[in-house]
């Protein structure tokens, strides 16, 4: 039996949790939420950091959400009245979990994914998402001192801009590096020490080779190939599970994704709706990724459709440019412009 799995935080729903979960409880969150998402694009791509991959952000930042006052509840109370839907989510995932086993593969924190499944009536079962307990560490007078030093001086870094040609931190400006070899001293030296290093330590985002752990673990427990796989994803911690079903033979669909998406997967879709989904997955059943290949159409809601066309570099970046430009448009300038 085929099956699908949905990012979910682009293709399904317009929020970055985290990004404003952070906004709303720290001062000047956004800020600091931004420059820790370009240090981690900068680790997972451009250093490959050992042990570290794309959408570690979200353990980043956890000790300082618990000293500004993070706790469960004020994440799920918050995850439940912020959560915004793309257009069509509602009517459409229902439909298409009817035709094939479907799954949503998320970087983003439970509560996030309990909000999203009471929305749709979607089975929390049938999601790998972040587990987070901000209860598990009490923070003491002199690492709330510590963390609050911190915070004050990222915020006062200028802000991370990594140049789009970099491969190696040899290729960034000497300033550039020295910034994010203070980045690494204070979470991987000095914090990963500290008794709140328990949340860099123990918690594992599902990012990168971890979403496609998933992938892998879905097809194992369907007896399936990654033939009959679908996956949909827009950001660097899609990554690896696109690589997994376009490498397999199954399908892997950039949904208005960025630079490290379009680079993964062999389709792209621009969308401001998810009823895409009720043709191309119908598509799929009958054919498999043929089916998506031939298909000279242009699904319901879609503005663009097609094979990404990574042999040739102009329109590559062409497609670049028009498929973050639609992401912003979709889900906001801040967010959009998140690795």
């Amino acid at each position: 039996m085929p099956f699908i799995a949905f990012d979910c935080e682009g293709p399904l729903t317009l929020n970055d949790n985290a990004f404003e979960f952070a906004k709303a409880l720290m001062p000047k969150g956004d800020y600091f939420f931004t420059q820790i998402s370009r240090f981690d694009d900068y680790l997972a791509d451009i250093k490959k950091r050992p042990g570290y991959k794309a959408g570690d952000t979200l353990k980043l930042i956890l000790p300082f959400l618990k000293l500004f006052g993070a706790t469960n509840a004020l994440l799920e109370e918050f995850s439940e009245k912020t959560l915004l839907l793309l257009r069509g989510v509602k009517e459409t995932i229902p439909k298409i979990a009817k035709l094939l086993p479907t799954f949503i593969v998320s970087t983003s924190y439970r509560p996030y994914l309990a909000a999203l499944c009471n929305r749709i009536n979607f089975p929390l079962e049938q999601v790998f998402c972040t587990e987070v307990d901000f209860e598990v560490i009490t923070l003491s007078p002199e690492e709330k001192r510590i963390l609050r030093e911190f915070y004050e001086e990222i915020l006062l870094m200028p802000p991370i801009e990594l140049p789009l040609d970099a491969k190696t931190p040899e290729d960034l400006p000497p300033s550039l590096r020295n910034l994010l070899d203070r980045l690494e001293e204070i979470f991987f030296e000095r914090i990963w020490a500290m008794d709140c290093g328990y949340f860099l330590r123990e918690v594992n985002p599902i990012g990168g080779e971890e979403k496609a752990k998933a992938c892998r673990e879905i097809a194992s427990s369907l007896g399936e190939p990654y033939a009959l796989g679908f996956y949909c994803g827009d950001s660097i911690t899609d990554c690896q599970a696109l690589e997994l079903l376009r490498e397999g033979g199954g399908v892997s669909l950039s949904f208005n994704g960025n630079r490290y998406a379009l680079r993964s997967a062999e389709f792209y879709v621009l969308s401001r709706s998810a009823y895409l989904f009720a043709e191309l997955v119908p598509l799929f059943l009958d054919g498999g990724v043929e089916a998506l290949r031939k298909f000279t159409g242009l699904p319901t809601g879609a503005e663009e459709f097609g094979v990404i066309p990574k042999e040739n570099e102009a329109l590559f970046w062409e497609l670049v440019k028009k498929s973050e430009s639609m992401r912003k448009a979709v889900r906001g300038e801040a967010i959009g412009a998140l690795g």
